[in-house]
């Protein structure tokens, strides 16, 4: 707001009609000056998400993208940033509140609405997502309109993303062979990371990831299936002893995530507002997501490392026992998406492909 306030001090002229009438704007001006805002915020907008404020999903990828909106704007564009389904709710319920239109956004976990993206699942599919965060959310924007876009509904997506991939967490017990998790009962984000607990021979326990502390420090689950970046925000390096992944890397499948408007919300902005919006969530930002995800991820592995947790990073003959146990789950799903008119088979081939050649 501006800091200053121009003083009237000329004074009054009676033999002068028109220098009081100058006068007088003169003060209007200068407290009108005093009490407006350089720049008008014209579009403000509520952004909702289930994680805490210093989670790196708000202070690495959220807050640095919502903030190049509003400075490419020029002001006009207002989005504040409501943590921790601090306006209510479960978040579960995200995708209804942007829908119903109870916030302008959200940032929300696809998987937390099981049923309502079987399309988008093929991008969370154990030994369809690798390791490179970056190439699959490349895959997902190609596949968006063609493959995708009419499970959306009610919003207008602006970026989906996935994280760097589930590795697996544990608390007592080392794991190198799907024989390792016969019998543990792990903590799963989605419903086809329950598909890959129970291909490895684990019982997988629902529920939203600030959830998770809790459940391993109640012995309720004995591990789970998370990525790296939420260890210190979520403070596993204290409730598990090993963090264990495939080689190079490789993860068993990932999450996909969605950052969408409500449709009306969108459909009233004008023309050129939308286009800051896109100019701002394109092929650019999604390589950008990709890397913040995967640094997070190596930083959250190394808060873990220095805690004294063992890292087991398999060998290729223990990774590829893992890939053949859990490929069963990639025919699940095909199985299943077509039975509701989906080409299955035609779009995991269409996810592979385009991963691999962002992957290159």
């Amino acid at each position: 707001m501006t800091s200053y306030k121009q003083k009237f001090l000329e004074r009054f002229n009676t033999r002068s009609i028109s220098t009081m009438v100058r006068n007088i704007a003169s003060a209007m001006i200068a407290t009108a000056i005093f009490v407006l805002p350089a720049t008008a915020q014209e579009f403000e907008l509520k952004l909702h998400h289930f994680l805490g404020p210093n989670a790196p999903a708000q202070t690495q990828m959220l807050e640095p993208w919502a903030q190049r909106i509003e400075v490419a704007s020029d002001g006009r564009i207002d989005i504040e940033i409501y943590p921790s389904m601090s306006l209510g709710g479960t978040p579960p319920e995200l995708i209804r509140q942007v829908r119903d239109g109870v916030v302008e956004m959200v940032w929300t976990l696809n998987g937390y609405s099981p049923g309502l993206f079987p399309r988008t699942e093929v991008f969370e599919l154990p030994n369809v997502h690798r390791n490179d965060p970056g190439a699959t959310n490349l895959a997902l924007a190609e596949l968006f309109d063609t493959h995708l876009a009419e499970e959306h509904v009610g919003v207008k997506v602006l970026f989906q993303h996935v994280h760097a991939g589930q590795a697996i967490h544990t608390t007592d017990s080392e794991v190198r062979t799907p024989s390792d998790l016969a019998g543990k009962s792990l903590r799963i984000p989605t419903r086809t990371g329950a598909w890959v607990a129970e291909a490895l021979g684990a019982n997988p326990v629902s529920m939203p990831v600030p959830d998770f502390p809790q459940a391993l420090s109640r012995g309720v689950v004995d591990g789970g299936l998370v990525p790296y970046e939420i260890i210190p925000a979520l403070q596993l390096q204290d409730l598990t002893d090993y963090q264990t992944e495939l080689a190079d890397g490789g993860r068993l499948g990932t999450s996909v995530f969605q950052v969408s408007m409500n449709l009306d919300r969108w459909n009233s902005l004008p023309a050129d507002i939308q286009q800051i919006f896109l100019d701002n969530s394109g092929e650019d930002w999604l390589r950008e997501v990709g890397q913040i995800w995967a640094d997070t991820d190596v930083q959250g592995l190394e808060v873990a490392t220095e805690a004294g947790n063992t890292l087991v990073t398999l060998t290729a003959e223990e990774s590829a026992a893992f890939e053949e146990a859990v490929e069963p789950v990639v025919t699940r799903w095909i199985e299943e998406a077509n039975g509701l008119g989906i080409d299955g088979q035609g779009i995991v081939d269409a996810a592979r492909a385009s991963i691999a050649t962002y992957s290159e």
